[in-house]
């Protein structure tokens, strides 16, 4: 622990933020990530190509959240479940939704990702993601830590719920089935990207093919040119595709290789989870304005405490036009810019770091502006130097229900993947 870390005349900090910015401590315990990421006998040498391959993966730390803040998590995904169901909600998202996304076959949508950065005043959610990557990678991850000396083995106890996690996993697999299937038995699982083996957590792909295959199942990983629209069914290699793990970035199914997914999906023929309607009403970027909205969302019929809940969780958020745009150069710095369909950091931007050209093609059209709310910071040590990466929080959920929370450390204006000891890190909830 470092005890000179709080600046002068700041607000005394919790017992979390004291560790995550005192504590530099590896917890990872190598050999043990080695052996939950190869469970399986199938899977021999994956942690091996992972440490070559993507030695940014993983981090060797943990990070720390208070209780209150992790309840609080819990609390905001269940209200902006609760407000996305609203029928007013719904049709403002779905009027500028392509007539995919309009299609409603039963299921809700695998592995969202709320994403949140710690702000002085507790946890504001930055963007929801549809397909998150990551829940299993982390999950194993959780699972293979160690105590780094005795004062911390309160943190380090087992968990049975980090125990238990594939099979919460595995029930939404289930669950998306039933809900458009019903009693039928499941078919073959096709986990579908492009380049799947190009893709930087492909080996989260092998880690879900294998735990539906130890609960006896057909899953394959598929590129999406594999898959075949012929006399009513999805095919692929000859096989008839009953369900589709969807890992695409194409949320709408709009490019020419996606056409058999898109005419399987459209048809009814394949369960797909997550799917284009889950996508616009969650994700697309347009959504944070009115969430960000109480009086709109009064108007609609959200409860006074999910308004004041949402008022305290979600960045005020505003569309970038015309108007709005001189304004919103010369108050740049407190805001943060984000295209209105993006994902994965892509082409976002932190208004202090802005040049003239970039702006031009912002105000073009298509992006929102979301209040600056910096991410919080965590202590690495990395070859015997000391340095302070940043983090943000990652609730992943299904149906409203928290299932996992993970961190994920790095240096730069968005989370990557390219930091010297960052990566996807633990959470540990301070009692």
């Amino acid at each position: 622990m470092n005890a000179d870390r709080e600046p002068m005349g700041a607000a005394p900090l919790s017992t979390a933020e004291a560790l995550n910015l005192g504590c530099y401590c590896r917890t990872l315990n190598p050999a043990r990530l080695e052996q939950e990421l190869e469970a399986d006998v199938s899977l021999a040498g994956l942690a091996q190509d992972i440490a070559q391959t993507r030695p940014h993966l993983f981090s060797s730390t943990v990070v720390f959240l208070t209780q209150s803040v992790a309840d609080q998590m819990t609390a905001a995904v269940q209200a902006l479940e609760r407000v996305m169901a609203l029928p007013a909600y719904q049709a403002q998202a779905l009027a500028r939704a392509p007539a995919i996304a309009q299609r409603a076959f039963g299921p809700v949508g695998m592995f969202m990702g709320y994403d949140f950065h710690l702000g002085a005043q507790g946890p504001r959610l930055i963007e929801v993601n549809t397909n998150a990557g990551g829940a299993l990678l982390n999950a194993a991850l959780a699972r293979a830590q160690q105590s780094c000396c005795e004062a911390m083995n309160w943190a380090f106890k087992p968990d049975p719920a980090l125990a238990e996690l594939e099979d919460t996993f595995f029930a939404m697999f289930t669950s998306e089935w039933q809900r458009q299937r019903g009693d039928q038995p499941m078919g073959l699982i096709a986990i579908v990207d492009d380049a799947p083996n190009e893709q930087y957590l492909a080996p989260e792909f092998e880690l879900c093919r294998q735990m539906l295959k130890r609960r006896g199942l057909d899953a394959r990983i598929v590129a999406p040119q594999a898959l075949q629209w012929q006399d009513g069914q999805l095919l692929t290699d000859g096989s008839v595709v009953g369900m589709v793990y969807n890992r695409l970035t194409d949320f709408y199914l709009a490019e020419p290789a996606h056409q058999a997914l898109r005419q399987a999906y459209e048809a009814g023929a394949v369960v797909m989870t997550p799917h284009p309607r889950a996508h616009a009403l969650h994700a697309e970027k347009r959504n944070l304005v009115a969430l960000s909205d109480a009086g709109l969302l009064a108007s609609w019929g959200a409860s006074e405490s999910d308004r004041a809940l949402l008022g305290t969780v979600v960045s005020p958020t505003i569309m970038v036009t015309p108007d709005s745009a001189d304004a919103l150069w010369a108050q740049r710095r407190q805001w943060f810019f984000k295209p209105e369909s993006g994902y994965g950091g892509k082409a976002v931007y932190r208004g202090d770091k802005l040049t003239r050209r970039v702006w031009a093609d912002i105000t073009a059209g298509g992006f929102v502006a979301q209040a600056m709310v910096p991410p919080s910071e965590r202590l690495i040590e990395v070859d015997g130097v000391q340095a302070d990466l940043k983090f943000d929080v990652r609730a992943y959920a299904y149906a409203g229900q928290v299932q996992l929370l993970a961190a994920r450390m790095y240096t730069g204006q968005t989370t990557n993947f390219r930091t010297p000891g960052g990566g996807f890190a633990p959470v540990v909830v301070v009692p």
